[in-house]
């Protein structure tokens, strides 16, 4: 029994570090594996400025660094990799992570959420440099500027209704000329004078990887084959996150999208089993929800090996 650990925590955002931060000073010494994206939507971020304790900012990467090491002071350990299958239907669960397989009296589910990308050949390269996917993250950098949304959902009119708030002029970008947004939100956008609307059109590249900013656009409209430049700052993408949970399919409860349901803040319908941060968390989306999320998870995994005599 001795190999079997009492807490795993998959993940290694902001979620999993603190709830690896907390379970370690508990003296649980929780085992952390790190998932298929180290570090989560933070480590391809640059300055983060809304965390608290941090008045001038402070790089993403640098943020996630420190929490690791937070943590491992405390005993936390951590193993790269990602957990392929698992079963929940008793306990110890049983995790297979890549050829290994670990069993663990109970486990935080910080598997976060990945952005939906459109796979253009300069995208990623940008990130973090005017390609975005959090507009409430990354939309003060761009005050004065252009900008452009792609995407024609609830998602997109979101990101652009918030961005008019710095920007000089949004572009809403989308490949159909029909919306799946609200009314409500879709009207909201098209009251708005600073919002202007390119429908039928796809984004082909985004430009100028060489100088490390985005400069413009590459458009095709998709019904005439026109293909022109639009000038932009900055290029948010609307188009959604895909949260990494399907390992759990069929064993947790999700919602449509696959975000994982939870009672309480971080109960999932299994007991010893527990999510917090993006993976369940669709509506706030930020480093210090997911933060707190996971400092709940620990609290209540201390809580239920303590009932248990661990």
């Amino acid at each position: 029994m001795d190999n079997i650990r009492n807490v795993v925590i998959m993940g290694s955002g902001c979620a999993g570090h603190t709830a690896a931060l907390y379970s370690a000073r508990a003296n649980l010494k929780p085992l952390v594996l790190e998932g298929h994206e180290p570090g989560g939507q933070l480590s391809l971020t640059t300055l983060v400025e809304n965390f608290p304790g941090f008045p001038e900012g402070i790089q993403g990467p640098e943020l996630i660094e420190n929490m690791r090491k937070q943590a491992a002071r405390f005993g936390a350990e951590y193993q790269h990799g990602h957990v392929v299958s698992a079963d929940l239907s008793k306990r110890p669960f049983t995790l297979h992570f890549g050829k290994e397989t670990i069993q663990t009296r109970t486990l935080i589910v910080a598997s976060g959420a990945s952005a939906r990308w459109l796979g253009l050949p300069n995208e990623q390269a940008l990130i973090g440099h005017g390609v975005s996917s959090c507009a409430t993250c990354d939309g003060f950098f761009f005050s004065g500027k252009e900008i452009a949304v792609i995407g024609g959902g609830d998602s997109a009119m979101e990101e652009a209704l918030f961005l008019t708030r710095f920007a000089t002029k949004v572009t809403l970008i989308h490949r159909r000329d029909q919306f799946r947004a609200s009314k409500i939100m879709l009207d909201r956008a098209r009251h708005n004078g600073k919002i202007h609307f390119l429908t039928d059109t796809v984004v082909d590249d985004v430009l100028d990887a060489s100088k490390k900013e985005v400069t413009a656009l590459k458009l095709r409209n998709v019904k005439t084959g026109k293909v022109w430049e639009l000038t932009a700052s900055a290029m948010f993408l609307g188009i959604g996150h895909v949260p990494n949970a399907k390992m759990f399919a069929g064993q947790l409860d999700t919602d449509q999208d696959g975000y994982l349901k939870t009672t309480n803040y971080v109960f999932t319908r299994v007991p010893g089993v527990y999510a917090c941060g993006d993976v369940q968390d669709r509506r706030y989306r930020q480093a210090i929800t997911a933060a707190g999320t996971g400092c709940m998870a620990a609290l209540e995994v201390e809580k239920l090996l303590e009932e248990e005599g661990r």
